[in-house]
């Protein structure tokens, strides 16, 4: 028989222990292209954050125990291996060397990097002729200052052990990608103050192999290392990425110079790029490039003239079968929310890989397959992952995300959100007559990026007991079109902001009703972390939110452009203004400044090596509200950096999480001596 209980207190079987210390998530998936052998890289937090290359069939670790698959190129970390022709080549966070192992069992690795440990490499493509050659970015830390970091391409001779210059000039170089006959090498590249997505360039140059094959040069070679002519830039107006050969004569790649993310390809034969569309489609067909790893399509034929791509609506992806050469697109139907990581598998059998996630199961690695249209096969490759994941909970503990669209003051503005209804089938409700739930809201770091509908168990942790969750994908979020993520040029910590104070008082009110205004709290990390904090001190309304947590986030802007990596080191002039001179609007911005005005109870989570945003800015922000007597707790995780890895600080961080809401929110049945 179903209880009541009043919202915020029923008891869960959903722990942090279970879904910290059993969880695994999948971070990449990578297919040899020669063998279409399906491989993924897995993040292990019960192994301190390890991640490992695992043959996605078998679950057979590729590498050895004491190997970390991870790469700090952006200091984000993505695109560390390659599988080609049963030989893995992959980057050691440990000591940055690239290593070479044979798929095979038993088999040890053999470094084809010079020891420098300043020296990070990612994002690696074979020569499809010569595979003893790999194309890289190389990022050198040798000197260790966002100014004086250098990002190149570079061609590493695995049987020379050698690393050669090849590409330099550019801020910074992504996606390297041969042609299917290893004579034109693709790429793209952007500069500062610009991010990926604001501004970028594909380019194309010769590339040829000299008749001993002992060494890989462009159209020219100088005795002082590689260096390429005949460049050519076939895409510069707008954000340009994302790109994949569909055959030798074919580039495709994706562009908003439309206003929205749409496929785009370019002909070797007639140096032509077009859209693929007669006429744009306004919707985003591809991904900001935070992690070198985004690929929103895979190339299904042998041809080379049908792909399948993800596109983003209402907070969801969706697939669409596309023809390159006519433009016609079909909806994919499917049970996927969430894509990621979109690779070809088999050219012949129209088959595709990539990690999806349902609204009501977890991630998974996934081979789709073009069958009968519109529909798709799907199967589900079992993984470590899955297997760790697997019936964590019974699927009658979930709860299913609603996509709103609300309209907010002072323009009519759409506002995207998605809303989690405390769900829990051992409860019919509250035993408290009208009583609305309390509210989590959460607001996305980036802030260019984006909350999802896919299942995810921690959203579940709060859901089942009694709580609302709330994602706030504000304006600056992408999926929504290009003027939706403009929306918030200069105006970081203001837009967001009010965006997320917006929707708990539109939500909590008629016609909606879902929430308490007076029990929703907010939380954040990274860059929603200063969105949190604003929020408390620096709004249209600080007492807008009963409490918040904000986990390793940005209190001190001047700092963070001072402090942070090279990657995001001039983010914030388009974000916030100003210049590396003019410090004022940073000032402006940042809620180190208006600490005092914080008068709601503040949780502060911080890892102690981070990079991106160092813990003196929580330290500053915790130490201000002591000092005058507000409500603050500050925990800091030895070891961590930008992003919790290891499973005792995700326990740690969620169960503290919820017994301070307990506490400050004076939740009846809440457990006592928690932390």
């Amino acid at each position: 028989m179903s209880e009541r209980a009043p919202y915020g207190t029923w008891k869960s079987p959903i722990t942090a222990e279970r879904i910290t210390g059993s969880s695994t998530s999948t971070d990449d998936v990578i297919v040899d292209a020669v063998t279409s052998v399906v491989y993924h890289l897995e993040g292990r937090p019960a192994e301190k954050g390890r991640c490992v290359l695992v043959e996605s069939l078998s679950g057979r670790e590729i590498v050895p125990k004491d190997v970390n698959v991870r790469t700090g190129v952006h200091e984000y970390g993505s695109a560390a291996a390659i599988v080609h022709d049963g030989v893995a080549y992959y980057s050691n966070f440990a000591d940055n060397r690239v290593y070479k192992i044979s798929v095979k069992e038993g088999s040890q690795p053999e470094a084809v990097t010079p020891e420098n440990k300043a020296f990070r490499y990612a994002c690696f493509d074979i020569h499809p002729i010569h595979p003893q050659f790999l194309v890289s970015v190389l990022e050198d830390h040798t000197i260790d200052s966002p100014s004086t970091v250098t990002n190149t391409l570079v061609i590493i001779d695995t049987d020379a052990k050698a690393v050669i210059p090849l590409v330099s000039g550019a801020d910074f170089y992504a996606l390297p990608r041969f042609s299917p006959d290893g004579s034109k090498l693709a790429f793209q590249h952007w500069n500062h103050p610009n991010m990926p997505w604001d501004t970028s360039a594909i380019a194309l140059v010769d590339i040829a192999v000299d008749t001993g094959g002992h060494r890989l040069t462009s159209s020219s070679y100088s005795s002082g290392g590689v260096t390429f002519s005949n460049s050519v830039t076939i895409a510069r107006e707008g954000s340009n990425g994302s790109l994949a050969w569909a055959n030798k004569d074919t580039l495709c790649f994706v562009s908003d110079v439309s206003g929205f993310i749409n496929p785009w390809t370019y002909k070797v034969s007639t140096n032509k790029a077009s859209p693929v569309f007669s006429s744009p489609v306004e919707e985003d067909f591809g991904t900001p490039l935070w992690i070198l790893c985004y690929s929103p399509f895979a190339i299904v034929d042998e041809e080379g003239k049908v792909a399948v791509f993800k596109a983003y609506r209402d907070g969801r992806n969706i697939l669409y079968r596309v023809n390159l050469e006519s433009g016609e697109r079909q909806e994919v139907q499917g049970p996927y929310v969430v894509v990621e990581c979109m690779r070809t598998v088999s050219r012949s059998k129209g088959q595709f890989a990539f990690l999806g996630t349902k609204v009501d199961e977890s991630q998974k690695v996934v081979i789709g397959a073009m069958v009968d249209m519109p529909a798709a096969s799907f199967t589900s490759v079992s993984t470590g992952a899955d297997e760790a994941n697997k019936n964590l909970f019974d699927a009658s503990l979930v709860t299913i995300p609603q996509g709103i669209t609300l309209r907010v003051p002072p323009n009519d503005e759409p506002l995207h959100v998605i809303y989690y209804p405390p769900h829990n089938p051992v409860y019919a409700g509250s035993s408290i007559d009208g009583e609305k739930p309390p509210c989590v809201l959460n607001a996305h770091g980036g802030p260019t990026g984006m909350s999802f509908q896919g299942l995810q168990w921690k959203i579940q942790y709060w859901t089942t007991r009694g709580f609302a969750w709330l994602d706030v994908n504000y304006g600056g979020s992408f999926g929504y079109g290009k003027a939706y993520i403009n929306r918030l040029r200069k105006q970081w910590g203001v837009v967001d902001v009010e965006d997320c104070i917006a929707a708990t008082q539109t939500l909590s009110k008629s016609p909606h009703n879902l929430i308490d205004p007076n029990r929703t709290v907010i939380r954040g990390s990274s860059a929603g972390g200063l969105t949190v904090l604003n929020s408390l001190c620096n709004s249209s309304n600080t007492r807008a939110f009963a409490a918040a947590t904000s986990i390793y986030g940005v209190a001190d802007l001047v700092g963070l452009v001072r402090d942070t990596h090279k990657f995001e080191s001039q983010y914030m002039f388009s974000l916030v203004g100003g210049s590396p001179t003019d410090v004022e609007p940073f000032k402006e911005r940042s809620p180190i400044n208006y600490v005092d005005k914080i008068d709601r109870p503040l949780l502060i989570l911080q890892g102690e090596i981070d990079r991106v945003v160092p813990k003196e800015q929580a330290e500053m922000m915790y130490e201000s509200i002591k000092k005058r007597g507000g409500v603050v707790e500050y925990k800091p995780y030895p070891g961590e950096g930008h992003g919790f890895r290891m499973k005792e600080t995700q326990c740690d961080a969620l169960e503290r999480e919820l017994a301070f809401y307990e506490r400050v929110l004076a939740l009846q049945g809440a457990v006592e001596g928690r932390l």
